[in-house]
């Protein structure tokens, strides 16, 4: 039962040898409603990489990952329990459709690129992990050489033979620093002057000119049709954005822009990009975990007419990257043996045992996931931390309106989606997005004009929208509750039309 959330920083990756399966699924809990035959088969699935990682070289190379095959309509959480199980535990992440794929000799994208997609990924995690170990130092490096421009241009200032000859602005930045400081030019101390006026912010919107290095380089496309070449087309293009990007020029810009560039081109100096390669091409291998949805629509067997042809053909390529297999990269070869392969679709028209013999025996574990009852919907809107109640919560009291939700408006909402979900197509969880948005769509709209527009003695201009004032953390807000009749108003006459429904919900 999917709970969309936005990722925050308390979402830490903890070292998955320090984790139970039981706590594993305890952690996911926070972000998914119920499913726990799926949430139990993941964490398992993670424990024995885990152990596989204790075994002896010879023993662990023959142990294979229990690959996952889940089953359950869309909106159930599917996707979300792979995504929150690899954010957990600091894995590269990849999720892509299997639809999008093309057997070889078609136009199209080839099955191998999810891997090299997936090493993008993973160089992408280990980078920033590594900028941030040399943050601190970047800074101090950034700041130093923002002195050094800052004093330099001092210097020549002060040597200029004619003040007439100096700009106004330049004129009037150095009488200043005369006044507050006569020997500004002179000693060290007044370097350490400067660098705590850098740090306080006093600086930053003084000019300085340093040479910057074209960072958005043209974009070269080479094209190829042939997909064996794609690496040397990739390398290729490469190396000519490279050349394009070293061209410089000399700009002038503000302290705080000089400061924010100068940073970053000291991370990308202490940056051992080799070793964030290295490092992010093992995590693959070891630790990588790939999410293959709409595994059910390449399901078919031959015989068909059309695309169908092609479906088994895709199936074919897929399975030796899930058997285990040599990818060739840009940034060198990878191996496919240990990445975790999660494949998921709803199955409503195909089965499990249409998708070809071998790539079945390549997911032992299967779950089944539940379809959202009202109970489900209920738990979703009010558990997560940062539910859909709470995000439009916070969304409105940024206009200055408190935004309240009766229990039993709730309790609407989520029989609504429940009952919509059963009539028209179901989509699980995503339903309640749209009741959601039909429910507050008009407080959306009117809130910032009826804020404007309202006073102590008239807190609402919109009988149909009627505010109260209320005295919150010592301030003065507007209160909008949210009613089970207001929703019935909203929703309710669509609900009961099921031809309008499924344009609108």
């Amino acid at each position: 039962m999917a709970i969309y959330l936005p990722g925050t920083a308390e979402d830490q990756p903890v070292p998955l040898d320090q984790m139970t399966p039981r706590e594993i699924v305890v952690e996911l809990d926070k972000y998914v409603v119920g499913q726990a035959a799926a949430k139990r088969a993941v964490a398992i699935a993670l424990r024995n990489r885990q152990r596989r990682q204790k075994l002896a070289p010879e023993m662990a190379d023959e142990v294979m990952p229990k690959n996952i095959l889940m089953i359950g309509s869309t909106g159930v959480g599917k996707t979300e329990i792979a995504r929150r199980l690899a954010k957990l535990t600091g894995s590269p992440f990849l999720k892509v459709e299997a639809s999008k794929f093309t057997e070889v000799g078609y136009v199209g994208r080839d099955v191998e690129s999810m891997v090299r997609d997936l090493v993008e990924n993973a160089i992408d995690m280990v980078r920033e992990e590594r900028l941030d170990e040399v943050e601190d130092r970047a800074e101090l490096a950034a700041e130093d050489r923002i002195l050094d421009l800052l004093i330099e241009q001092k210097q020549r200032v002060a040597a200029a033979p004619e003040p007439e000859a100096l700009t106004d602005v330049v004129e009037e930045l150095v009488a200043e620093e005369k006044a507050a400081a006569p020997s500004l030019f002179e000693a060290r101390k007044d370097r350490d002057m400067l660098r705590q006026q850098l740090r306080e912010g006093k600086l930053d919107d003084r000019p300085v000119e340093l040479e910057t290095r074209e960072r958005q380089a043209p974009q070269v496309e080479v094209f190829s049709n042939q997909q064996a070449e794609e690496s040397d087309a990739n390398s290729l293009k490469d190396m000519l954005q490279q050349v394009l990007s070293n061209r410089t020029r000399r700009r002038s810009m503000k302290v705080a822009e000089a400061f924010e560039y100068l940073q970053g081109e000291e991370e990308q100096r202490l940056l051992d990009m080799d070793q964030v390669v290295r490092f992010a091409l093992e995590r693959v291998e070891d630790s990588g975990i790939i999410f293959l949805d709409e595994i059910d629509k390449i399901a078919g067997r031959e015989g068909g007419n059309g695309p169908d042809i092609s479906r088994e053909g895709v199936q074919r390529d897929i399975l030796p990257i899930v058997e285990g297999t040599t990818v060739t990269t840009k940034y060198g070869p990878v191996t496919t043996d240990h990445i975790l392969f999660i494949a998921a679709g709803a199955f409503h028209v195909s089965k499990p045992s249409d998708l070809i013999p071998e790539l079945q025996g390549r997911f032992p574990i299967r779950v089944e996931l539940q379809s959202l009852a009202v109970e489900d919907f209920l738990r979703i809107l009010t558990e997560p931390r940062a539910s859909l109640v709470r995000q439009s919560i916070a969304l409105l009291e940024t206009e200055g309106l408190v935004l309240e939700f009766e229990p039993e408006s709730l309790q609407e909402m989520a029989r609504f989606a429940f009952s919509v979900n059963e009539t028209t197509e179901n989509i699980g969880a995503r339903r309640l997005h749209t009741i959601m948005e039909r429910v507050l769509d008009e407080i959306s709209f009117e809130a910032p004009d009826m804020i404007k527009a309202a006073t102590p003695e008239a807190p609402s201009t919109n009988e149909a929208l009627p505010l109260t004032l209320r005295s919150v953390d010592a301030r003065q807000l507007y209160v909008f509750t949210v009613t089970k009749a207001y929703v019935e108003q909203r929703v309710a006459g669509i609900v009961k039309n099921q031809d309008l429904s499924r344009y609108i919900l």
